[in-house]
């Protein structure tokens, strides 16, 4: 079991205030940030999951304008949430899908209320982890730490953790000052998102740890590896987004006219042919986004309502 004092300095207290005066003096100004509505943090933090936050923005506005409250949320056709996925360009259409199915939860077996816990609100359909304690920090200021990839290299430079996840997590709770979480989970990923950047800015963004951090003292900004994000152009998630858009427009297609939509360089027998758009369209049926009904000898793709 980690012993997550030996890694941080004698005065935590002065660690802790340092952070959290520093974000308060300044910080990005994101609309989720000036609201409790749980609905509304739910829907920024699924949407941020593969997207830049500033892409984020007008997104989360469109989607609140066009769905206020949970309530309308759940009563949506969930293809057109799915359309809305894609038209905006916001990662993996099944998160649209959970999202709406939360919401659904939400509304026929919460009464409209959401749960308050991280534990409670992890149980919503498609909701992780990750994004039940955001959620909870962020609504009802009853999170644990916080530890993304942002959190991680932080502690890891600033503190000397070792690359390890228990060792992470355990560092990462006793930094957090009792009953804070929303101010501390938000300044610590600012920190990260800001100041101690896979290129850091110590200086010039003022990091409020840097009489503290082993790196700015060492100059040693190894960090551990982060995951890169595979190439979108010619992926399955791309290939997955022109299938729900190409159906949202023609409502439903056989193979051999769907797929030329999808690709260019389709050929019913070919390498990107019927055996491989069905099998996309397979895995999109298995996620409730697409139905596949025989009719005659052809298969064909319409969207599930």
């Amino acid at each position: 079991m980690t012993d997550a004092a030996e890694y941080l300095p004698e005065d935590t207290d002065a660690v802790r205030e340092a952070l959290i005066e520093w974000y308060e003096a300044d910080h990005r100004e994101y609309p989720w940030r000036q609201t409790d509505d749980a609905y509304e943090i739910l829907v920024s933090e699924v949407m941020s999951q593969q997207t830049q936050l500033d892409r984020v923005v007008s997104a989360w506005e469109e989607f609140l304008a066009e769905w206020p409250t949970v309530e309308d949320l759940a009563a949506a056709n969930r293809a057109d949430v799915v359309g809305f996925w894609t038209d905006h360009s916001l990662g993996y259409n099944n998160r649209a899908k959970y999202l709406h199915e939360a919401a659904n939860e939400v509304v026929s077996e919460h009464g409209g209320e959401f749960p308050e816990t991280p534990e409670g609100l992890q149980e919503l359909m498609g909701v992780g982890p990750y994004t039940a304690n955001a959620v909870a920090s962020f609504a009802f200021n009853n999170g644990d730490a916080v530890v993304d990839t942002n959190v991680k290299r932080v502690l890891y430079r600033a503190f000397d953790v070792p690359d390890s996840d228990p060792a992470f997590e355990a560092v990462a709770s006793e930094l957090m000052p009792d009953g804070e979480s929303r101010v501390w989970n938000n300044a610590i990923m600012e920190l990260g998102g800001v100041a101690c950047e896979k290129k850091p800015k110590c200086d010039e963004a003022g990091c409020p740890w840097r009489e503290w951090c082993h790196a700015y003292e060492t100059n040693d900004f190894t960090a551990p590896d982060v995951p890169t994000q595979p190439e979108f152009e010619g992926s399955r998630r791309q290939m997955r987004g022109r299938v729900i858009s190409t159906l949202r427009e023609f409502d439903e297609l056989p193979l051999d006219k769907l797929g030329p939509r999808i690709r260019v360089d389709y050929s019913p027998g070919g390498e990107y042919g019927r055996e491989w758009l069905h099998e996309l369209l397979s895995d999109l049926a298995e996620d409730g986004l697409v139905e596949l009904r025989e009719h005659g000898d052809e298969t064909v793709a319409r969207l599930q309502n």
